[in-house]
């Protein structure tokens, strides 16, 4: 399969998603009475699943129809513009920042659906009826979200939400002419890649917002270096299955790649705020323990299930390996449940898991 290259401007589109994560993030840092309340966990998931659809949006018309070439750029650069608008109103009070929040993602999804529109007149076969079907198909889900615009209170957010949960059906109700035309697997690896690496400098801001607190002592650099740790051995693990592992000449329709990412992705901001929210917020224990390593669970769920369906063959980890880092994650949380620890072993015990985990999945 051909490489196909980069684009330089999907790079600079990649920037706007770097304030939008972190601003998601952000969410996450409201606490009551040492805990998330409920309320903020499910605005953390409202906000970031329009942030990772609006960027799976352009980075699938791109992957398959996408050429450096002067309307494809106008296009990217009408929907950056967009995206900017969706970025700035994001925030937890929903009310006040509507308006701007629902035209920042019509519109960056209304100049994906022309994308697919305006490419049927220059393809042809199964191409032409892809770009037919995503093109008029996001239409349905972008017309229910605008639809919310005539209502108020509840309802105004199940249609907004209904919208973008059809229109992220689409591409799976398509999935049959979809495999007829195959995304070009070693961008779309690489491009999510990247995306990875903007999530995870989220959880390096986190480190350096810890630094630079007052309340910061070196006498509990520790901890500190330990949360490093665990961060670079979970990169190391994705990465170096994402380069090693992954068989790059798949002829897939990739949707595992695209929604397997949204839990890395989201997990990965859980990690974030779980490192500022140990050192810098008294957090009631054993709500810093479940979500801790619920979102453990979570991320090695996730990366196992994107991993093994494009694992060259002869790399595949067999069921015990499965079973093992089960057991492992499972063994302490119980153990913690029983015996409550200090944030200082609960790190390190999820670094034993993930350099266990990466030691195995990359030999």
């Amino acid at each position: 399969m051909t490489h196909k290259r980069v684009m330089w401007l999907e790079l600079f589109f990649d920037l706007i998603f770097v304030a939008a994560i972190a601003k998601a993030t952000r969410v996450l840092l409201h606490l009551e009475n040492g805990v998330i309340p409920l309320e903020y966990l499910f605005k953390f998931a409202l906000i970031f699943i329009p942030i990772w659809w609006s960027w799976v949006g352009h980075t699938l018309y791109t992957n398959r129809f996408g050429e450096e070439k002067l309307s494809h750029r106008l296009f990217m650069i009408v929907q950056m513009f967009f995206m900017v608008m969706l970025t700035a109103s994001l925030s937890p009070d929903f009310d006040s920042y509507y308006i701007p929040f629902l035209i920042g993602y019509i519109g960056v999804r209304f100049v994906t659906s022309l994308q697919y529109i305006y490419t049927i007149r220059d393809v042809h076969g199964g191409e032409r009826e892809v770009a037919k079907r995503l093109g008029f198909g996001f239409l349905i889900g972008i017309s229910i979200s605008l639809s919310s615009l005539f209502f108020d209170t509840w309802v105004r957010y199940f249609l907004l939400y209904l919208g973008i949960f059809v229109d992220i059906l689409v591409p799976i109700l398509n999935r049959q002419y979809l495999k007829r035309v195959p995304v070009n697997t070693p961008h779309l690896l690489e491009r999510f890649g990247l995306l990875t690496i903007i999530v995870f400098g989220e959880s390096i801001v986190s480190l350096v917002a810890i630094f630079e607190t007052e309340a910061f002592l070196w006498s509990e650099v520790s901890l500190i270096f330990l949360a490093f740790l665990l961060i670079i051995t979970m990169w190391w693990q994705y990465f170096d299955n994402l380069e090693k592992k992954i068989d790059k000449e798949a002829v897939t329709s990739g949707q595992v790649i695209i929604y397997g990412h949204l839990f890395i992705l989201m997990s990965l901001s859980l990690f974030a705020a779980v490192i500022q929210m140990s050192y810098l917020y008294e957090v009631n224990p054993t709500f810093l323990l479940i979500l801790t390593f619920g979102t453990a669970f979570v991320y090695f769920l996730s990366t196992t299930a994107v991993f093994h369906k494009y694992r060259i063959p002869e790399h595949r980890l067999k069921i015990w390996h499965l079973l093992l880092f089960l057991a492992i994650l499972t063994t302490f949380l119980v153990f913690n449940l029983l015996f409550p620890v200090s944030v200082l072993i609960l790190l390190t015990e999820l670094l034993i898991f993930f350099i266990v985990y990466t030691i195995i999945t990359t030999k």
